[in-house]
């Protein structure tokens, strides 16, 4: 193990866009299916709710948080539609599986999805027995990443140090409260990464546009 890393106990890895290429895009499958629920909700054409959803997306962490703080929707009612896809696009990365499966230490899943879905998604990438746990929405009481109430619900829920864990996350928003409370940051930039560029990259340690190469990288060192 790099020399850098030598010290950590614990590897947090969010699921989508992160276990698997953005390339791939299953979440584009998910976005679509948001925009379809506001639709059928609040009875507005497609452009209108494609815009309310991307405003929901940015102003309150995900589109859910804005749902339920805006007009009570039922949370698991809204999972289950947008999660209600195909996953023929995934396949298995045996080199990501066996790179993970070398990790030492505690593996876990922090997902703003639900641990049903992600269960699917670590099956289909041959990532089903790798995990310890999944700490999902629900755990979160729907406090999403990246607000602070839900890495502080994650590492209470699993007793882990902060300064001995690191997060693995494509999008770079989600890993400033995880650096604030003393994560070993690492940014998987693939293109997902949704909203503004601030350029502000210090809560940053480590970056890569491909996460077995890395993860391969650091344990070869």
């Amino acid at each position: 193990m790099r020399a850098d890393l030598a010290l950590i106990d614990n590897w947090v890895f969010d699921l989508d866009n992160t276990l698997y290429p953005a390339s791939c895009d299953l979440f584009g499958l998910i976005d679509q299916r948001m925009t379809g629920f506001i639709q059928d909700l609040l009875g507005l054409d497609w452009h209108a709710a494609r815009k309310l959803q991307k405003d929901y997306f940015h102003g309150h962490g995900t589109t859910l948080s804005g749902l339920m703080a805006e007009h009570g929707v039922d949370p698991h009612a809204f999972l289950a539609h947008v999660h209600d896809i195909e996953m023929t696009v995934l396949t298995e990365d045996r080199r990501l599986v066996e790179a993970v499966a070398r990790l030492p230490g505690r593996k876990l899943i922090f997902t703003n999805g639900d641990a049903d879905y992600a269960a699917r998604v670590l099956d289909r990438l041959g990532l089903g027995q790798s995990f310890e746990a999944i700490h999902d929405i629900h755990a979160c009481a729907y406090q999403p990443k990246p607000q602070p109430e839900a890495y502080r619900s994650m590492t209470a829920a699993f007793g882990i140090d902060p300064t001995r864990s690191v997060f693995v996350e494509d999008m770079a928003r989600n890993l400033k409260p995880a650096k604030a409370i003393g994560m070993t940051t690492v940014w998987v930039d693939n293109g997902s990464e949704q909203g503004p560029d601030t350029h502000d990259r210090s809560y940053i340690d480590h970056q890569t546009d491909d996460l077995g190469t890395w993860l391969h990288a650091i344990l070869e060192d």
